[in-house]
């Protein structure tokens, strides 16, 4: 499954809007005024499923994933000098990126590939293309790249 991922142009808040490969929208997201980031999730039909939520006064970034209201995991960024990597408390999956910070990679514990993402450049807002193995993981993933995306516009 291929989901392509774009950030709206002129939102106050963190607001994007995530296609399928046909131009159909599949997820909405949508910022609140929270302390950190604070990302909902909304289906097509705009219902709820799921949240992103930043904890703030951590040493390193940290965010939280809510699907429904459940807690389902976190992922916080790990110290590293070179390559971007991620702690991941979610299906046992981690995350390592490559040195520009615009290609990622979620693998299981066996290292099995579970989703692969892509920065595209040359765009105005921040887009990415996510093709995830099995489309039932597709909203953690998209919660993943959220999270990635949220911390790397923190640092700039």
């Amino acid at each position: 499954m291929r989901l392509l991922f774009r950030q709206r142009l002129f939102s106050w808040f963190d607001s994007y809007d995530i296609y399928d490969e046909a131009g159909n929208t599949v997820y909405t997201v949508e910022g609140k005024l929270a302390w950190g980031h604070c990302l909902h999730i909304l289906n097509a039909a705009g219902d709820h499923i799921g949240t992103v939520r930043e904890q703030v006064l951590t040493f390193l970034p940290k965010f939280e994933l809510y699907v429904q209201d459940q807690y389902v995991g976190c992922i916080q960024k790990e110290f590293t000098f070179f390559t971007p990597k991620f702690d991941i408390d979610c299906n046992g999956w981690r995350v390592e990126g490559d040195f520009l910070e615009w290609d990622y990679r979620v693998t299981e514990a066996c290292g099995a590939q579970v989703a692969s993402i892509h920065k595209e450049l040359l765009h105005w807002t921040d887009t990415y293309v996510i093709d995830v193995a099995d489309p039932g993981s597709a909203l953690c993933v998209l919660m993943l790249v959220l999270a990635i995306d949220a911390e790397k516009c923190s640092r700039n």
